[in-house]
């Protein structure tokens, strides 16, 4: 990894590029043959908490193409798997896609091993799911001193607090949907727009309130006071969305945002909610997240809450993030504009689903100094836990003390044991949304000092952030190699310890793209691939398809009997079918009906 601010130090990668946004290509050298190659792939992902239950989902599908033809021949396939349940003592596990062997079970932890010789990569997801039960909100706070090598010395804390399994009562709500249908909303977008928002409106409770915002350079209000949720408000509702969600004009998320606020601002004995989407970004966004934190601090018992969702890169999910945060409400985005309508109303769960509010921890005011992500807590969803992480000096005492409002505004507190981390390391779970909250804090402020941070807290745990980048070192022995190969090495790249650095493709999601939501530039454009990137997309289609129609017993049979010099012949054919510029012959022949 290394600090953007010396990226000009470094070579770029030619060789490499996206296919989609969860697609990256990159071409090694020229191996000799009957070589090994290892590689090794390090990720951090979220598990998903719906309906109880924890999910976690890992592509482990491998396309018929990567298996040899002609050959049959043996590989392994290895699963490991340790879960450890923070808060409670008891695991159970619902779905298992692998045949998981047992080899471990504790209090509140287990460990799973599928080990197997195949003759074929797997063709299913790995997928695995479990649930740890409780009948009440519960929670535990585990503790961690800092490394030797951390740069921060202060003690860790994660504050871990779960709803439980029993759906306990929800807060009433009055929801005011804020959605973006200017120019670049136009097509697939702004029709998954639109069901998913109509799948919401249905899901609303009948002693709930709604109405709905639709803006571009200007704003359209389906009611100015907020409608009960009667079958008759939502089925009018959905009409005028049908009629009046027509993606034209510019993006002015100011306006509609402070008449959503004053429409809310009276809002009694339930929980006001602006859920906001997006896809564009506007100059005004750091005065828009200043107006609405002056609005935060009025006094109000319950203050609006602010949901915010974005849609592909071009929107600054920075600011959506902080203007969440600001609105002790939770951030959601689509970079896969085919991901839209799910993830939109996995959002929208979480909204309507809470069951604490204006939560408190005491402890923070008796600590000598503390820091805590994110700054304004959200409340607390029966659709997945709350977590709290940061660092601190001081004492901290056995328990702590967590405060909140009930969905009947009855007073919560709840007493949270302090536990060592034993076999969880609290940095690497909870530095990615540390640097996510700590990126949109630098860009809110424009704070030097807070990027220099996350550049710290990124070079350290090699989470990638905006401000870092990664790269590969090339020693003498693969600089040889290309040279071999006939590739031409920079003479003035910069060595360090004689290896020749190379830049990958930066990876991050940026702040935002000013031009592209001016010039209605919709999500998902994206920039010509690279040849590399184009041919093996096309080349891998191709194959796939082939493998797919040609299964036959007789293929099968004339494949087994296939020798070397024709399978290799055949290799060449495909290969020369890409090299040669006949992408488009290619997928019209082989690909159609594929994306290729």
């Amino acid at each position: 990894m290394d600090d953007n601010n010396e990226n000009q130090s470094g070579v770029r990668a030619k060789n490499g590029g996206f296919l989609k946004t969860n697609i990256f290509t990159f071409t090694i050298p020229q191996v000799d043959g009957g070589s090994i190659l290892s590689i090794k792939m390090r990720w951090s992902q979220k598990i998903v908490y719906r309906n109880g239950q924890f999910h976690l989902n890992v592509p482990f599908t491998f396309p018929d193409f990567v298996n040899p033809a002609a050959k049959r021949i043996s590989k392994r396939e290895k699963i490991q798997i340790n879960v450890n349940a923070i808060a409670g003592s008891e695991l159970l596990c619902k779905t298992i896609s692998h045949p998981l062997k047992e080899v471990r079970r504790h209090a509140g932890s287990m460990g799973f091993l599928y080990d197997s010789e195949v003759l074929m990569w797997s063709k299913t997801d790995f997928s695995f799911s479990y649930a740890v039960p409780s009948s009440h909100v519960n929670g535990v706070v585990l503790m961690e001193s800092a490394s030797v090598h951390d740069f921060d010395q202060r003690e860790m804390f994660y504050v871990y607090l779960s709803p439980g399994d029993i759906k306990s009562k929800v807060f009433r709500k009055e929801i005011l949907f804020v959605i973006d249908i200017s120019g670049s909303m136009r097509g697939k977008l702004i029709d998954d727009t639109k069901n998913a928002l109509s799948d919401a409106l249905s899901k609303l409770n009948p002693d709930d309130s709604f109405s709905i915002i639709a803006f571009n350079g200007e704003s359209y209000i389906f009611s100015k006071s907020m409608e009960l949720a009667s079958k008759d408000a939502v089925e009018r509702a959905i009409e005028w969305i049908n009629t009046n969600f027509v993606a034209s004009g510019g993006t002015n998320i100011s306006h509609a945002l402070n008449t959503a606020l004053e429409m809310l601002s009276g809002a009694r004995s339930s929980v006001p909610i602006i859920f906001l989407v997006t896809d564009g970004s506007v100059e005004d966004e750091r005065q828009i997240c200043a107006t609405v934190k002056n609005h935060m601090i009025s006094g109000e018992s319950i203050c609006p809450r602010i949901y915010t969702f974005g849609i592909g890169s071009y929107c600054n999910h920075y600011f959506l993030r902080t203007l969440a945060m600001i609105g002790r409400g939770q951030y959601g985005a689509a970079l896969d504009v085919d991901l839209v309508k799910p993830q939109m109303l996995s959002l929208f769960d979480k909204a309507s689903s809470l069951v604490l509010a204006n939560i408190t921890v005491d402890i923070f005011d008796e600590l000598d100094e503390f820091e805590v992500y994110p700054s304004h807590i959200p409340d607390l969803s029966s659709e997945g836990p709350l977590i709290l992480s940061g660092r601190y000096k001081g004492s901290f005492p056995e328990t702590l003390k967590v405060k909140g409002v009930l969905a009947d505004f009855r007073n919560f507190a709840l007493d949270m044991k302090i536990q060592k981390a034993k076999d969880i390391p609290l940095q690497t779970v909870s530095v990615r949304d540390q640097i996510e909250y700590l990126t949109a804090q630098a860009w809110l402020s424009e704070n030097k000092q807070l990027e220099q941070k996350v550049v710290k807290l990124s070079l350290q745990t090699g989470f990638l952030s905006e401000f870092t980048q990664m790269m590969v070192l090339e020693d003498d022995h693969l600089k040889k190699v290309r040279e071999s190969a006939g590739t031409k090495v920079s003479k003035k790249s910069n060595n360090v310890q004689g290896q020749r650095m190379i830049l990958l493709p930066h990876l991050s999601i940026g702040f935002g793209n000013l031009i592209a939501t001016v010039e209605n530039t919709p999500p998902g454009y994206e920039a010509k691939l690279p040849e590399v990137a184009e041919i093996f997309k096309a080349a891998s289609n191709c194959c796939t398809t082939l493998c797919g129609y040609c299964c036959c017993p007789c293929f099968i049979q004339c494949c087994s009997q296939m020798n070397n010099q024709l399978a290799t012949a055949l290799t060449q054919l495909c290969i020369g079918l890409g090299c040669f510029g006949c992408l488009t012959c290619c997928s019209e022949i082989c690909c159609s009906g594929n994306d290729g």
